[in-house]
């Protein structure tokens, strides 16, 4: 009963996050996981750069670095859960798969690269590769097993990685489970955290234009380039709204391009006239 009743508090702490109204749930309940959530959550570190040298096994059970991922141009979009949750992890990564599919044009591996580490020091390359088999077909193109790569390792790196990003989580010895949150971190090339993105549920224009703000502008057309120069990210509503002054800036150069078009247009046929 406890084990259960735990599960329904991590779920309602990410959606207390999201500014969810739980007037319905019980405070026996509260009350009996509020001592299990404490100290639990993410606090952001934008701008902060990952140790990239930091080693984890892939999904073979060979060593790599962190470095092994992070490719020129392209960004990574991290991900801490562990593999064998019962429940947020499989919502979140369920989540995000949804969301990859949604992003027209785009291939796991080619734009950009998912990181899944698991922050369960016992979970082996065994149940990290069932993990990964399992989300490369739901996410019906094979080719991104290229791409996503779910990672194990030592307690000292998980440990390691969740300080560098943020994230706070505990160990419930009573459940044997994990008490955590539910987050993305999108990280530049460089290995620096460039947006968190949290929950259960996704935007696909906040994370492709997150993706594209991550890597400079190596990735994504020309119109999602533009589009990213009008907006701007609003931390408080987590999405990307209108930028005034930039609107203000490309409807004032497009004006231009126009009125110099029409002026070379009317230039040019007075040339031909007087020749």
């Amino acid at each position: 009963m406890l084990k259960y009743f735990l599960s329904l508090g991590f779920i309602f702490l990410f959606a207390q996050s999201a500014n969810a109204d739980h007037s319905f749930l019980d405070q026996g309940v509260a009350n009996e996981t509020r001592e299990e959530l404490k100290d639990v959550g993410i606090e952001e570190k934008l701008g902060a750069n990952l140790d990239l040298s930091l080693t984890f096994r892939n999904e073979e059970g060979v060593e790599v670095p962190l470095s092994s991922y992070f490719k020129k141009g392209k960004p990574v979009l991290l991900t801490l859960v562990y593999y064998n949750c019962p429940s947020l992890c499989n919502f979140h990564l369920n989540g995000l798969n949804d969301v990859f599919k949604q992003i027209d044009g785009w291939t796991i591996g080619d734009q950009y690269d998912v990181v899944s580490v698991s922050i369960d020091p016992s979970e082996g390359a065994e149940v990290a590769k069932k993990k990964k088999a399992a989300y490369v077909k739901a996410y019906g193109k094979l080719e991104a097993d290229k791409g996503w790569h779910f990672l194990t390792g030592k307690q000292e790196n998980i440990t390691e990685i969740a300080k560098e990003v943020g994230f706070k989580y505990k160990f419930v010895e009573e459940t044997g489970e994990f008490a955590h949150t539910a987050a993305a971190y999108v990280i530049t090339p460089e290995g620096k955290i460039s947006r968190y993105l949290y929950g259960i549920g996704f935007s696909p224009k906040v994370l492709r234009l997150s993706l594209i703000e991550a890597s400079n502008g190596s990735i994504g057309t020309i119109v999602d380039k533009f589009i990213l120069y009008c907006f701007q990210y609003d931390p408080n509503k987590k999405n990307y709204a209108f930028y005034a002054y930039n609107v203000m800036r490309a409807g004032a150069g497009v004006s231009a391009i126009i009125l110099m078009s029409f002026l070379s247009f009317f230039w040019l046929r007075n040339r031909r006239k007087e020749s």
